[in-house]
């Protein structure tokens, strides 16, 4: 049991709420960061995600650096696929999408990062990944080619959760999308959190603090901002 992960744990156990910002390489404007990275120091962040569901540009590496010679907080890597791995990180989310029946998204995937984990010092931690019916088509639904769950169907998000569980996953993380127009049903956070033991992570579709709030009495851990710091770094400020 790594740093990261532990820490994650410690919070839970004591109910402290942890909050990540969620970077796209694709979206960050390298000359632009030293503003972005001040808003992010100035934020109640606890955790810099950084990943996408297509990265087409090779910043990754030199955007990491960047960001910790600035920024205390861990990096953790929130990959689409293997080609977003760094060992410039301090973990990654090792994702498996078990709302979805696409083998590559299931298992294929990962069988091909682990010859490049293997060569990184990253810390690795277990993710059920599970997608949730959000009121629009998502990056994620167009990459992987599977459906979300059904936001009303409260069972199967909960058994789905719970196989996770059982499978071995550290964490579970219900996604609604990037650029969702709906966010995760609070009743859904709520069903899963009281039923499963390890964290709960939630996001998508969250654009006030609001709802950052909501998510937390509801039972999340940690949850994940990206569209609206992508499009207002003074999100916080408010």
């Amino acid at each position: 049991m790594t740093n990261i992960y532990k820490d994650i744990l410690k919070a839970k156990s004591e109910n402290t709420k942890l909050l990540a910002i969620l970077l796209d390489p694709d979206k960050v404007v390298l000359e632009n960061l030293s503003i972005l990275i001040s808003k992010i120091n100035l934020s109640p962040a606890s955790h810099i995600f950084i990943g996408g569901s297509q990265v087409e540009n090779n910043i990754l590496d030199e955007l990491i650096v960047k960001i910790k010679q600035n920024c205390n907080l861990p990096i953790v890597l929130f990959p689409g696929n293997p080609s977003q791995i760094s060992n410039k990180a301090d973990a990654i989310l090792f994702l498996s999408l078990i709302s979805g029946r696409n083998s590559d998204f299931l298992i294929e995937h990962q069988v091909k990062a682990v010859p490049i984990l293997k060569q990184t010092q990253l810390e690795i931690i277990s993710t059920g990944y599970i997608l949730i019916e959000s009121g629009n088509e998502t990056a994620v639904e167009r990459v992987s080619k599977t459906k979300p769950l059904d936001r009303n169907n409260l069972d199967l998000a909960l058994a789905t959760a719970q196989a996770g569980e059982m499978l071995g996953n550290k964490l579970i993380y219900l996604e609604a999308g990037s650029g969702a127009k709906q966010v995760v049903p609070l009743e859904m956070i709520a069903i899963v959190s009281q039923n499963i033991e390890i964290p709960v992570l939630v996001g998508g579709g969250i654009v006030a603090l609001q709802g950052i709030q909501n998510a937390y009495h509801a039972g999340a851990d940690l949850v994940i901002i990206g569209t609206a710091f992508e499009k207002d770094n003074s999100f916080f400020d408010k």
